[in-house]
């Protein structure tokens, strides 16, 4: 019985040693991981619950127009106007998107129907879940009482900045009927932009076919710049059509 013991755990720590010379061994590389996977016809590594893993930070391209910016229009911008300094060139701090939708607030069971519709949307165009507005005080001859949601409002930065800023330049914008240029008067003193449209089916992400109501939208689009003419600059560097005044006078 004594030795069917020794022989058991001598058995038992051979096993064991063996594990720990096999765990001491190298480590697969993420490159010898990915070409097993491969090899075995496996996709992206998924979760327990059958999910695909989300990619990290550092595997997510920069932004296209985000680029665009930091390799050419900061030398541009810094070469027009004398800029010693990159942090003094204006740049994009945000985007504001709002929709005023008070006139289906007034309406009841209906109208909160088409503000939900509308919300969607808007989340579809911008990436991001809007925030509704609630008016401030009542308005009598609008029919509008104080707490009622009459807008809805996203405010985009970084990369989701840039990236809507470019589809709106390359997909939308072109889409307006009638399209003549964006007028290159409408920014403040401070050379941030705002301009309007009229329908939300500009945006390709929008069916048309779907679309039972039609929602117009501003955008803010708010820059570091201190002049009008350095917040035109940069976005006219970007692909954005302004309207050329001089030829309409002539």
């Amino acid at each position: 019985m004594a030795k069917d013991k020794d022989t058991k755990s001598e058995a038992k720590s051979e096993s064991k040693g063996g594990g720990a010379d096999r765990a001491k061994g190298p480590k697969p590389t993420d490159a010898e991981i990915a070409a097993r996977r491969a090899a075995k016809g496996g996709g992206p590594k998924q979760k327990s619950d059958g999910s695909e893993k989300l990619a990290t930070a550092s595997e997510i391209p920069p932004a296209r127009l985000r680029t665009v910016y930091s390799e050419k229009i900061v030398g541009e911008l810094s070469e027009k106007f004398g800029f010693k300094n990159r942090l003094a060139v204006p740049r994009l701090e945000k985007i504001v998107i709002s929709m005023g939708v008070g006139r289906f607030a007034t309406i009841g069971g209906e109208g909160k129907a088409k503000i939900d519709t509308i919300e969607k949307e808007l989340a579809t165009i911008a990436g991001q879940k809007p925030v509704r507005c609630k008016a401030k005080k009542s308005v009598a001859s609008y029919k509008v009482r104080e707490g009622m949601e009459t807008g809805l409002k996203v405010t985009l930065r970084n990369t989701r900045m840039y990236e809507f800023l470019d589809r709106l330049i390359t997909l939308a914008i072109p889409r307006v009927k009638d399209f003549r240029g964006l007028n290159p008067n409408a920014f403040d003193n401070e050379g941030n932009y705002n301009f309007g449209l009229t329908e939300q089916t500009v945006f390709p992400e929008i069916e048309g076919a779907t679309v039972t109501v039609q929602q117009g939208m501003n955008i803010t689009i708010v820059t570091t710049a201190k002049k009008p003419e350095h917040g035109r600059e940069m976005l006219k560097l970007m692909g954005f059509p302004f309207r050329d005044e001089t030829k309409e006078a002539q």
